[in-house]
C-alpha cells in the first residue's frame, strides 16, 4: 500500500514536469496575468458550467423551502387535522422530515455511485413530490407524518449529492464561489416558505397549496437534470472515459478537456477495489453571509474564513453569556441578546455554513468521495435532531450563561482544530488535493 502511494506520487511530478512545459500553472502564474484576457486563456469559462451547478442548487432550495414550509401554517394545519393543542404533535410534523433526511443522507453516497450524480437528483426528487402530494391532501396527522417523511427522505439525499456534483463540475478557480451557491438556494428557499406562507390565515386552506407550490420546483429539478452534464469524476471511476471527455467539453470547454483528463490520470486509483468498508470511512484520513462567502471564498481560501466563522460565533455567544447575566426585562440584555443572534447567523452563514459542504468533497478522495459524504451528513442531521431536541430542556436546567458558555468552548475548539488540522484547498484540482494529503515519509 505504501508503495503504491509514493509509486503514484513519483508518477504525478514526473507527469507534472511534462505537463507544465505545454501548460501554464494557474496559481504558480497568477501573479503574472496582468489583464482579462490572459486570464481567460488560461481557465475555462465559468459560464459553460454554471447552468448546470445552478440546476443543482434547486435541490438545496426545496431543502430550504421544506424546513420553513410548515412554520407559518402550523396553527392552522393542527386546528384543521384535529390535533390542536397537542404540542408533541406539532413537534413532530416539524421534526419528522429531520428522520428521513437521516434515511436519505444515509443512501446518499451508495445511490451516488450506484446510479450517477445526475439520477441520484432525479431520486432525490421524486419523495419530494410524493411526499408533498399527500402532505396537500392528507385529513389525518397520520398521512400528513407519512408525508413529511417522505419529503425529508429527498431532502437528505439531495444536498450531499449536491456538494459532490458542484465540486466534480465547476473550474476550480470558482469552484469556492459556485460552492456558496448551496447555502444562498437554502436561504432563498426558506424565504420563499416565509413568504408563500403570509395568505394562510385569510385564506382557507391555503396552507396545501403551500404544500403542492413545492412540487414545481422539484418536477423542474427532475426534468432539467436530463439535459445536464454528467459528472466526469463519476464517468471516469465507471471507466467511461469517451463519455467523460464529452461531458468536459460541456463544462470547460474543448480546449481544456486533454488537460482535465490528464488530471484524472495522474491519480488513477482503477487498481484498488470500489468497495469501501465502513471502518475506512470512520477512521481514514444567513443569506447576507452567504453571498460575502460567495465574493471571498476563492480569494480568502476555505481556512481563513472557517477561522473567521468560528471566532465570530464564538464572540456571539458570549454575548448571549453577558445577556443572560442581567434581568429578562433589561433594554440591555435584550439588545445583546438580539445581537448576539443576528452576529451567529451572519458568522455561521459567512464560513461554518457554506464551507464544510464544499471542503469535504474536496479533501475526500475520489474512491470513497461520495459515500464518506453519506457518512459526514448523517451525523450532521444526528446531531440536528438531538440539538432541536434537548436545547429547550438544556436551557430551562442549566441557564443561558452556562448553555452559551458551552457553545463558545465548541467554537473555540473548532478554531483550534481548523488552525491545526484543514489544509486549504482554494485553486487546487481535486487530483492535487488528493495527492497533498497523502502521508509524506
Amino acid at each position: 500500500m505504501w508503495d503504491r502511494k509514493r509509486e503514484a506520487f513519483s508518477t504525478y511530478k514526473r507527469l507534472s514536469l511534462k505537463d507544465n512545459s505545454n501548460s501554464i500553472d494557474m496559481e504558480d502564474n497568477s501573479a503574472h496575468l496582468q489583464n482579462g484576457k490572459d486570464f481567460e486563456a488560461s481557465n475555462p469559462s465559468w459560464s459553460l458550467s454554471l447552468p448546470h451547478v445552478l440546476v443543482a442548487t434547486l435541490t438545496s432550495f426545496l431543502f430550504g423551502y421544506h424546513l420553513g414550509v410548515v412554520n407559518e401554517p402550523l396553527e392552522i394545519i393542527s386546528a384543521d387535522l384535529g390535533f390542536n393543542g397537542n404540542t408533541m404533535a406539532e413537534g413532530l410534523v416539524v421534526s419528522t422530515c429531520l428522520g428521513g433526511a437521516l434515511i436519505g443522507s444515509l443512501l446518499s453516497g451508495w445511490v451516488a455511485d450506484g446510479v450517477g450524480r445526475r439520477r441520484a437528483f432525479q431520486l432525490s426528487a421524486l419523495p419530494m413530490i410524493l411526499g408533498a402530494g399527500m402532505s396537500a391532501m392528507t385529513k389525518t396527522l397520520a398521512g400528513m407524518l407519512l408525508g413529511r417523511l417522505f419529503v425529508g427522505t429527498g431532502m437528505g439525499l439531495g444536498p450531499p449529492v449536491a456538494s459532490l456534483y458542484v465540486t466534480e463540475v465547476s473550474p476550480a478557480f470558482v469552484r469556492g464561489t459556485y460552492g456558496s451557491f448551496i447555502q444562498i438556494a437554502t436561504c432563498l428557499g426558506l424565504m420563499a416558505a416565509l413568504l408563500i406562507g403570509i395568505p394562510v390565515k385569510e385564506i382557507a386552506d391555503w396552507w396545501r397549496t403551500c404544500f403542492w407550490v413545492s412540487t414545481i420546483p422539484a418536477a423542474l429539478l427532475a426534468l432539467a437534470m436530463v439535459f445536464c452534464a454528467e459528472s466526469p469524476h463519476w464517468l471516469y471511476k465507471q471507466g467511461r472515459t469517451e463519455e467523460a471527455e464529452t461531458e468536459f467539453e460541456k463544462l470547460l470547454g474543448g480546449s481544456h478537456v486533454k488537460s482535465a483528463l490528464a488530471e484524472l490520470s495522474k491519480f488513477d486509483r482503477g487498481d484498488e477495489p470500489d468497495d469501501v468498508k465502513l471502518s475506512e470511512l470512520l477512521f481514514g484520513r444567513h443569506f447576507q453571509g452567504s453571498i460575502i462567502a460567495m465574493l471571498l471564498m476563492d480569494r480568502l481560501g476555505r481556512k481563513l474564513l472557517l477561522l473567521w466563522s468560528f471566532s465570530g460565533m464564538a464572540v456571539a455567544m458570549a454575548l448571549q453569556v453577558v445577556a443572560g447575566s442581567y434581568h429578562s426585562s433589561d433594554s440591555g440584555a435584550l439588545y445583546l441578546s438580539v445581537g448576539g443572534t443576528l452576529m451567529f447567523v451572519l458568522m455561521f452563514a459567512l464560513g461554518a455554513g457554506p464551507v464544510p459542504g464544499l471542503l469535504l468533497p474536496e479533501i475526500f478522495p475520489s474512491r470513497i468521495r461520495a459515500k464518506a459524504m453519506a457518512i459526514c451528513m448523517s451525523v450532521h442531521w444526528v446531531i440536528n435532531f438531538f440539538v432541536g431536541l434537548l436545547f429547550l430542556q438544556l436551557l430551562e436546567k442549566m441557564g443561558p450563561q452556562l448553555l452559551y458558555s458551552g457553545f463558545a468552548t465548541f467554537c473555540l475548539i473548532a478554531v483550534a482544530f481548523v488552525k491545526r488540522n484543514v489544509v486549504e484547498t482554494k485553486g487546487k484540482s481535486l487530483q492535487e488535493i488528493e495527492i497533498a494529503l497523502l502521508p509524506q515519509e
